[in-house]
């Protein structure tokens, strides 16, 4: 039985933003388990914080807890990397943020999207990159944040 919480925990984990049923007619893939214990699983996730649910006419779907992602994110990155290192890695990504609104005179991956013809492949390239390294950005100040107030709350 712990083997298929880990399954399910693990498809919870890996799935995005798009929610899901706990166990889909449509999946290739052989079933780990049968509905009611996916079932069951799922609500254990969702209870533990790991998943949320959201209704769908009669279907309940559930998708990760992104709020649970990326505090997981916030504190590996405290885990495993220095304050000088987060520091020097902050610094480098809004270099590289500056450089793609230098190199294509826009000021946000968005604004880049709406001026791109459909073949311009490396102007999409780099869309994907700058959305990429403004997240990581954004987790790494967030990092930074939260180890700060760690910090001041324990003096």
């Amino acid at each position: 039985m712990e083997r298929r919480h880990d399954t399910v925990r693990t498809g919870v984990r890996n799935r995005r933003t798009n929610p899901r049923r706990a166990v889909s007619s449509r999946d290739r893939r052989p079933r780990a388990c049968k509905r009611p214990t996916a079932r069951r699983h799922c609500k254990s996730l969702v209870n533990t914080g790991f998943a949320e649910t959201e209704p769908d006419g009669q279907t309940t779907l559930y998708k990760r807890n992104s709020d649970r992602v990326l505090m997981s994110r916030i504190h590996e990155l405290r885990e495993e990397v220095t304050r000088p290192e987060l520091l020097d890695s902050i610094k480098e990504m809004k270099t590289e943020v500056r450089r793609y609104e230098d190199r294509h005179d826009v000021v946000s991956p968005e604004e880049l999207a709406q001026q791109l013809d459909a073949e311009e492949t490396d102007g999409w390239d780099d869309l994907t990159a700058w959305r990429t390294t403004r997240q990581n950005l954004a987790v790494a100040q967030a990092a930074l944040a939260y180890d700060e107030a760690s910090h001041q709350l324990a003096v």
